[in-house]
């Protein structure tokens, strides 16, 4: 599989739709914190050797392109948080698609079309499509997957230092041996999500 690129797009911006956002999102599996969306527009002809889907890049190398993008001023970005409460409340799945619809509208320009990692979003406010493994195929969903992904370990580093107790700094909320240890010796505090099973199991 090769990296990804601006082939789509570009195919979108030669049939008149410019300009082209790239959306995805972080945590969606976790026990705690919020869910992170990101948007970004590239400018045309955009490169960067080392920009691909988060998870296949260093924690590292995460924090220096989300550095690198966030001050370029020619890249147009937006990010969104949903929180635990609208978690526990829609489902996650749409807790997720309303952080999506919020990074879309929070970029400074309006995009013409939205590529969206993974499925198509239903009602979503702007054109768009689901992209699957989208972060791995289009270069403006990896970049924000980048920014969601930082944006996002960085909201629980600042949990972490909140809630000691959880080690959100070190697994980020996911269900690990570690966190479910410290969720059945302390309970969960407001950062967990009630209505994920391993933390509804613990308030019973």
């Amino acid at each position: 599989m090769g990296m990804p690129d601006l082939e789509l797009e570009r195919e979108l911006i030669e049939s008149g739709r410019a300009p082209v956002a790239g959306i995805d999102e972080a945590g969606r599996g976790p026990l705690a914190g919020p869910v992170v969306a990101a948007a970004v527009i590239l400018p045309r002809g955009y490169s960067q050797d080392f920009l691909d889907d988060s998870k296949k890049v260093s924690s590292k190398r995460r924090d220096l392109l989300y550095e690198e993008l966030t001050r370029d001023s020619q890249v147009c970005w937006g990010v969104a948080f949903a929180e635990v409460g609208e978690i526990d409340e829609l489902n996650i799945l749409r807790a997720t698609h309303v952080a999506m619809e919020r990074a879309a509208l929070a970029l400074p320009v309006r995009p013409a079309f939205c590529l969206i990692d993974g499925l198509d979003v239903p009602g979503f406010p702007l054109e768009a499509k689901g992209v699957v493994k989208g972060d791995g195929i289009s270069l403006s969903i990896a970049a924000a997957s980048i920014i969601a992904k930082v944006t996002r370990d960085r909201r629980m580093q600042e949990l972490a230092e909140e809630f000691p107790v959880y080690g959100f700094a070190k697994h980020k909320g996911y269900g690990t041996q570690i966190h479910m240890e410290a969720l059945r010796e302390y309970g969960p505090c407001r950062e967990h999500r009630r209505s994920f099973a391993p933390v509804a199991k613990l308030i019973q």
